[in-house]
């Protein structure tokens, strides 16, 4: 188990504010033996793609420019003219193969750890020069995995360039009984598909160095109990952070609440300043429930919520002001209140029998009793 200086142990993940740290300081994991891997099988396919380009390239630079006329040749700004040709046939010939190399490289680079510009990481750091600093970590554990990771790659390209030569031993032999041009066309297809082979050997060791790659740098970052509750304690000590998460706070209440509405089987009204939601279950509530209130927009919401899920909305402004400021949501109404809330439930039931069944309009009741020491006028 990794320790820090003090010998404590580091046995927690790093949190999020701290890979972000680690990632402006340019400490992100980045895998050698991946971008090995990838650019030379890429730029073995490439050639062997781009061989028979090449070549006709090749042969057309020797016809223009070795071929030269009698006049050419005593001509100095003709050889000038030449080499200028040549090397512009020249560089539109590679230009593909470069470019598709320079993207390669790009994209292996970043494949692992994703794109990461840190301008702190590219300033010079004089500790770097310390040559007893550069011992350890030359000799150092990380050190020593680089070393044994280059010596498995040089057994790994031995082994695997013996074995195909072994393979295609007979085949090579063979060649130096065939004409030159057909001897050198399939000298040349053997000797890519050779690299190719030999190249695929990398893989293996680039499967083996990614996931030591993420475990190595998440096991750099890893945090002790005490940097764990010190980084807590400095980031919700920030008064903006703090303000952040009441907000997000309120957002998720809001949600929950506006959530609940549907639920709910009368909404009181100010009528237009405060609204409460009700909910009451006979058989499972002792007393009415609020499920949500609120005023102004948040009260426009849910009267919007009501209407569109044909929930009651009872106009009772004395009523509603005296639920909103004596109550909390998801907590009962107060004793006080309960013959007022049980006249408007009975109102509400009636009216919900009334829709289904028939018979006579239930009258609304012209005003709901509500204690003096409750009422906010």
């Amino acid at each position: 188990m990794a320790e820090n200086q003090d010998g404590q142990e580091k046995s927690h993940d790093p949190t999020s504010k701290r890979m972000d740290d680690a990632r402006k300081k340019g400490q992100v994991p980045r895998s050698r033996e991946l971008n090995t891997m990838v650019l030379t099988m890429v730029g073995i396919a490439a050639l062997m793609l781009m061989g028979d380009r090449f070549s006709r390239g090749m042969e057309g630079q020797f016809r223009a420019h070795f071929m030269l006329a009698r006049q050419d040749i005593f001509d100095p700004h003709a050889l000038i003219d030449h080499l200028a040709s040549a090397l512009q046939d020249a560089l539109g010939m590679l230009l593909p193969f470069f470019g598709l190399m320079v993207v390669v490289a790009l994209g292996a680079s970043v494949a692992l750890g994703g794109f990461n510009l840190s301008f702190e990481a590219m300033q010079p750091k004089f500790s770097k020069l310390d040559p007893i600093k550069g011992m350890k970590r030359i000799f150092g554990p990380k050190g020593l995995m680089e070393l044994a990771k280059s010596l498995a790659k040089f057994m790994l390209v031995s082994l695997a360039t013996v074995a195909v030569l072994w393979s295609w031993s007979d085949d090579i032999l063979a060649l130096s009984d065939r004409d030159v041009t057909v001897a050198l066309t399939e000298g040349l297809r053997m000797i890519g598909w050779a690299s190719l082979l030999i190249a695929s050997t990398l893989i293996l060791m680039a499967l083996v160095d990614v996931p030591f790659q993420l475990w190595q740098h998440k096991k750099e970052l890893k945090m002790t109990l005490q940097e764990v509750r010190d980084e807590l304690k400095q980031t919700e000590g920030r008064p903006e952070v703090k303000g952040r998460i009441r907000q997000m706070q309120r957002e998720l209440a809001r949600r929950r609440m506006m959530q609940e509405v549907p639920k709910a089987d009368v909404i009181v009204t100010n009528p237009t300043h405060y609204a409460v939601a009700l909910r009451y279950d006979p058989e499972t509530m002792v007393a009415p429930l609020v499920v949500a209130k609120g005023k102004d927009l948040i009260a426009a919401t849910i009267r919007e919520l009501g209407e569109e899920h044909k929930i009651p909305l009872i106009e009772a402004p004395v009523l509603a002001r005296a639920i909103y400021f004596n109550t909390e949501i998801n907590h009962n109404i107060p004793a006080g209140l309960f013959l007022a809330v049980a006249q408007l439930l009975a109102y509400v039931f009636q009216l919900r029998a009334w829709k289904e069944e028939g018979g006579d309009i239930p009258q609304q009741p012209d005003e709901f009793p509500v204690p003096d020491d409750l009422r906010h006028d």
